[in-house]
């Protein structure tokens, strides 16, 4: 039998705490450690769609990317959308644990997924951990297309890997302009646009880009001191990571069930295109 404390060791020698951002909050957000768990759900989010799935699945521990209590909390009055689900979770007898930024910079984090489903060779961090003298572990990820392609080609091929979602994909860029250096942040990368390795690379794919950054970025590229964007959907990108997590988890913690979520929860339903 595995504890929810003996569970989040393992989660936490998988992803160690020590890696998060100083902003950042993962790790243990509800549950009791002495609380039984036969079985974890994987998502992106932990929003009541995610809950229920879980429930209804029989889990015990709902495993999510993003934590709930990012910001912090004055109140978990049912009211809010953050108390509604930690009632939910506590009334269903499920625990919840977040792995952020410290399952980002591991060797197999979020942005290592998607550079290898992109096929990327000499693959390096964007922005390297400071405590990894190796220099392997770190945010985002720099490396090379197998064979130079179009930006067009690339901006196909990112369809084919992610997972459908309305705003699908967005590219600054001439569609003809060939790609060999390819850097990406899996989420929200835009304070990585000023990053030598950013700079230097012939695209950026990353999501969530904002006006003002993304065409100061736009104008660097067209003065030839930058790369093109791409910018995806920002649960899509981290949803390819949850496969190698749940394999992770499955040979950390054998006795456990390892589900994952194929719900959607990228927060857009639709888009009109004119």
């Amino acid at each position: 039998m595995s504890t929810l404390g003996a569970v989040n060791a393992a989660i936490e020698k998988l992803w160690p705490l020590a890696g998060a951002e100083s902003w950042d909050s993962p790790g243990l957000a509800v549950g009791d450690p002495t609380a039984e768990v036969t079985h974890i759900h994987l998502a992106v989010d932990a929003v009541l769609d995610t809950v229920d799935e879980a429930l209804g699945m029989g889990a015990d521990l709902l495993l999510v990317h993003h934590p709930l209590l990012f910001h912090g909390a004055k109140t978990v009055a049912e009211s809010t959308t953050k108390g509604a689900v930690i009632a939910r979770l506590v009334r269903g007898g499920a625990a919840l644990i977040a792995a952020h930024t410290n399952a980002d910079v591991v060797a197999t984090g979020t942005s290592r997924v998607l550079a290898h489903q992109l096929g990327l060779t000499d693959q390096r961090p964007i922005q390297a951990s400071a405590a990894d003298p190796t220099g392997q572990t770190g945010l985002g990820i720099v490396g090379t297309a197998e064979s130079p392609l179009t930006l067009m080609a690339l901006a196909r091929l990112l369809t084919d890997i992610l997972p459908p979602t309305a705003g699908g994909v967005r590219v600054a860029g001439d569609h003809e302009s060939v790609v060999s250096t390819v850097a990406l942040c899996g989420g929200a990368g835009d304070s990585l646009l000023d990053h030598p390795e950013v700079l230097g690379a012939d695209v950026y794919i990353t999501s969530d880009l904002r006006h003002h950054p993304a065409s100061d970025a736009r104008e660097l590229m067209r003065l030839g001191r930058g790369p093109a964007l791409v910018d995806i959907s920002h649960w899509a990108a981290e949803w390819l990571w949850l496969d190698t997590a749940a394999a992770q988890l499955r040979q950390a913690i054998p006795d456990v069930e390892v589900t994952l979520s194929d719900l959607r929860t990228d927060p857009w339903d639709f888009a009109v295109v004119r």
